[in-house]
């Protein structure tokens, strides 16, 4: 039986409250739309649009969770078909400036490594182990599929240097050693991990495996993972410099940080992109302007780079000052968030089917974003896709070659090659870099007469080297 007059041809069993919402929705016209950006002349006009819509939407999202009810429809059982998962959180008082589908579980895919960097640095915290430590490859890291640094068994990687890597490049066999490092095995490290989620308040968590690769067990959330990044930063803000790598060099090969906003986005400091055909394209990344850091959460983009537009568009919008933001009732914080009891959206064939325009991409391969390039002491493109952000609204937020300058952090296999100095120490005790001295222009032989015109450019030579003695008194040297 269809309802009448409401949404035609949709039956009451299989429809949704957020799909009547849409349909019941109270629009404005498009000639009262506000602009993208306000300009000094349109400031307060478009605030005041802005308002209005905020206005006008909330009415109509409360008619049609009444009518819903009215109809007897299911509200906790049914996921968003194609809607990703954003959420904007501040860090310092865990306050939530925007979201959308924050509280439907999702595959978190390889941004599961962040609570594997977490249980590994709460180990380190413990004393239980050291960023020096040695973790020794095993067969379980070098059988991770399909994207990881490819070590043999039996090669040892210091914590420091695998926390680097899992970080910045995101292998998948550097996540199982950690695990097996710091807990012996994947099921027990499984454990700490779930026992850490549960202490954070992350009630629709739940781990199988360090790495993120695809398990119908493996569930998180936005909100989940807001509160989790929070944690990191608050908890352990001795480490915040792992989130800053821009990249790495192993030998002669450096590696890009997977996390495009670092290199297109004006004050991003970190964190984890994730993918899988199942969860689309996953991010979690802070940004940091005039002392406000915030946290941008991404769940389920359809592609790398729609997922970098997202959370920039997100922080456009945590930066910018809205003098009527106090008249809209906050959502409170992220922990106050109430989680959505339904099953994880499945992205496959969406993502991954034969019918994209591009070739199907590979469970947890990062969606072709993480490339190496030979190792020339800068951040070059070398392999690594070249998004097309042209094409993609919202694109105009992000720059490009934020990272160019930045020498690569060196990572090596083996114990640390100075047994004095931890890796904190180093990086603490690091020497400034030496300046160059200034070149001075030679003298010219006593008593040798000059051309006028070697005479003027002599003169020139040594006022751009600086020379001022010359400048002063070299007029009596050169007769």
């Amino acid at each position: 039986m269809e309802s009448e007059g409401l949404v035609p041809n949709i039956s009451p069993e299989t429809l949704s409250w957020w799909q009547l919402a849409s349909a019941l929705c109270v629009c404005l016209p498009k000639w009262v739309k506000a602009p993208h950006r306000p300009t000094p002349r349109n400031k307060w006009a478009v605030y005041f649009v802005r308002f209005l819509q905020k206005l006008l939407v909330v009415p109509a999202g409360a008619l049609a969770l009444s009518v819903g009810v009215g109809l007897g429809l299911k509200t906790l059982d049914v996921a968003p078909a194609w809607a990703d998962a954003l959420l904007l959180v501040d860090v310092d008082a865990g306050k939530v400036i925007n979201e959308r589908n924050s509280t439907y579980p999702w595959y978190p895919a390889s941004v599961t490594k962040l609570m594997t960097t977490y249980v590994t640095l709460k180990a380190v915290r413990d004393h239980r182990i050291d960023l020096d430590s040695v973790f020794t490859v095993a067969p379980n890291a070098v059988a991770q599929n399909p994207f990881k640094m490819g070590f043999k068994v039996g090669t040892g990687v210091t914590v420091d240097n695998a926390l680097k890597m899992l970080l910045v490049h995101s292998p998948n066999d550097i996540a199982v050693v950690l695990a097996e490092g710091v807990s012996g095995s994947i099921e027990k490290f499984a454990e700490e991990m779930n026992a850490e989620a549960h202490h954070l308040g992350m009630t629709q968590t739940n781990y199988v495996n360090p790495n993120g690769l695809p398990a119908d067990e493996q569930i998180t959330s936005a909100r989940d993972l807001a509160i989790l990044a929070r944690a990191l930063i608050l908890e352990f803000p001795e480490y915040d410099h792992y989130w800053h790598i821009a990249s790495i060099r192993l030998g002669k090969r450096i590696y890009r940080n997977t996390n495009r906003l670092i290199d297109a986005y004006p004050g991003t400091d970190g964190m984890k992109t994730g993918f899988t055909c199942a969860s689309g394209f996953n991010l979690v990344a802070t940004a940091t302007r005039g002392g406000k850091r915030l946290i941008a959460v991404v769940l389920g983009a359809k592609s790398s780079a729609s997922r970098a537009v997202k959370a920039a568009q997100l922080f456009e919008r945590g930066f910018a000052t809205d003098p009527l933001g106090w008249l809209v009732p906050s959502p409170g914080t992220v922990d106050s968030l109430v989680p959505v009891a339904a099953t994880p959206s499945d992205l496959r064939e969406d993502v991954c089917g034969n019918n994209r325009r591009q070739g199907p991409t590979k469970d947890g391969d990062e969606g072709g974003e993480a490339g190496t390039a030979p190792a020339e002491g800068t951040n070059n493109l070398g392999r690594r896709l070249v998004l097309p952000l042209s094409s993609l609204r919202g694109a105009g937020v992000l720059t490009s070659g934020l990272a160019a300058g930045i020498p690569p952090v060196e990572v090596y296999t083996g114990p640390v090659r100075n047994n004095n100095v931890t890796p904190s120490e180093a990086m603490a005790t690091a020497p400034a870099p030496k300046k160059k001295a200034l070149a001075v222009a030679a003298k010219p032989p006593a008593g040798r007469r000059l051309s006028p015109f070697r005479r003027q450019h002599l003169w020139r030579h040594r006022e751009h080297a600086g020379d001022l003695h010359s400048r002063t008194h070299g007029a009596a040297n050169i007769q």
